[in-house]
C-alpha cells in the first residue's frame, strides 16, 4: 500500500457536489488533522492495512512533535488508485500495478477500520466515485508512507 499523509488543518471530500467525508479538527479543540490518501496494489493484505494504520496513528507529525494518537487528531481517509501511477514510459501513466477496485475496496476500507480500533475519528471518500478533495495543507507537511 501507498499512502501519501498531509497534515491538515481542514479537509473535505464531496462526489456530486455533497460533502461525504470532512474533518474540522479546530472545531475539536485541535489543531490538526490528517488526510490519508490511500492506494492499493496488487500484492496487498489486511496486514499491510493494520501496519499502516498504525503507523499513521503513531506518527510524529503534528505540533510538538505529537501524533494522531496523542491529540486525538481526525483523519479523512480518501482511495486513491493513481499513487500507483507508472509514468515511466511515455507521455500516458498506466496504472496496471494498481489493484483492482474489488481488491483495492476491501484494502482502503481495512485501513479505515484499523484507525477507528485503534482509537481515531474517521472520515471518508467514497471509493470509485469521482472525488473533489479540498483541503488546506498545514506546513506544508506531506510524507508518502508504504509497507
Amino acid at each position: 500500500m501507498r499512502i501519501l499523509l498531509q497534515r491538515v488543518s481542514s479537509a473535505q471530500v464531496s462526489v456530486d457536489d455533497e460533502i461525504v467525508g470532512r474533518i474540522a479538527p479546530a472545531a475539536s479543540g485541535v489543531p490538526h488533522g490528517l488526510l490519508a490518501l490511500v492506494g492499493a496494489t496488487h500484492s496487498d493484505t489486511e496486514a499491510n492495512a493494520k501496519t499502516l494504520a498504525d503507523k499513521v496513528w503513531r506518527l510524529r507529525i503534528l505540533d510538538g512533535e505529537r501524533s494522531a494518537a496523542d491529540l486525538s487528531a481526525p483523519i479523512l481517509v480518501v482511495s486513491q488508485f493513481t499513487l500507483y501511477a507508472d509514468t515511466a514510459k511515455g507521455r500516458r501513466p498506466s496504472w496496471n500495478a494498481a489493484a483492482p477496485g474489488a481488491v483495492a475496496q476491501p484494502l482502503v476500507d481495512a485501513f479505515a477500520d484499523a484507525l477507528r480500533e485503534l482509537g481515531a475519528t474517521v472520515a471518508t471518500g467514497r471509493f470509485g466515485a469521482h472525488m473533489q478533495v479540498e483541503l488546506v495543507n498545514d506546513g506544508p507537511v506531506t510524507l508518502l508512507l508504504e509497507g
